[in-house]
């Protein structure tokens, strides 16, 4: 399997490539703010063609050149219906003091976008990605299982991190939900499973099982609300 990302505009969104190898097509995870023009270099390094975007949620962060991304290559975005009205009306949802960054944005319209389902298994260009809903950061978020080969893999957008996990004070957000997806989504996967998240640096989950507070605390059903990250 052929994984490839880099950081995306001023949060530093993890867009990901995903391909079974170099010269072959691929499924484009997460492509953020500023992410068109980096995200065409890094798909003619490895020969990618893209047929389809996966979003992990509808923060602006992860969504912001979708259009453009999809129209570009003329393939669809698949993102869950419970964040569908982040694109219809991104300013209820991200708040007014990220107005900013939303003036002018364009996003796809909800009918437009195919709708991620739970425990769906989306087979596109080769690779299987297994779809969990994991509410929380969002009430429409997903991570994707997936196969790397000798171990298994996650792209958990902003439900999990390296140390930390999705902030839920954001509208739609809950620690309720978050504390149910980490404890019945998260928690059950194997130690060796790679973490590619929405921000930061991989890990693992059984790196995160035993230093991550927030899993700690999901662990036994208690706990504060994380800050988090993410937009």
């Amino acid at each position: 399997m052929l994984i490839r990302s880099f950081p995306a505009g001023a949060f530093g969104t993890n867009c990901y490539a995903v391909a079974t190898g170099p010269r072959q097509e691929c499924v484009v995870v997460d492509p953020g703010m500023d992410a068109v023009e980096p995200l065409a270099r890094m798909l003619a390094d490895d020969g990618l063609k893209p047929v389809a975007v996966v979003l992990t949620h509808g923060h602006l962060d992860h969504t912001f050149s979708v259009l453009p991304v999809c129209d570009g290559y003329d393939i669809p975005a698949y993102l869950h219906p419970q964040d569908s009205g982040m694109l219809a009306d991104p300013v209820a949802w991200h708040g007014p003091q990220l107005a900013p960054l939303i003036s002018g944005v364009r996003l796809p319209d909800p009918s437009d976008v195919l709708p991620l389902d739970d425990g769906a298994v989306l087979s596109l260009a080769g690779v299987e990605l297994t779809v969990r809903h994991a509410p929380g950061h969002t009430q429409g978020s997903v991570v994707f299982s997936l196969d790397l080969g000798e171990v298994p893999g996650l792209l958990a957008g902003d439900v999990l991190f390296a140390g930390s996990v999705g902030r839920v004070d954001l509208p739609g957000g809950s620690w309720e939900a978050m504390l149910g997806s980490l404890r019945d989504v998260v928690l059950p996967l194997d130690d060796e499973t790679v973490v590619l998240p929405g921000h930061g640096p991989a890990t693992t989950i059984g790196r995160e099982r035993a230093t991550n507070p927030y899993l700690a605390e999901a662990a036994v059903g208690a706990g504060p609300a994380p800050k988090g990250r993410g937009l």
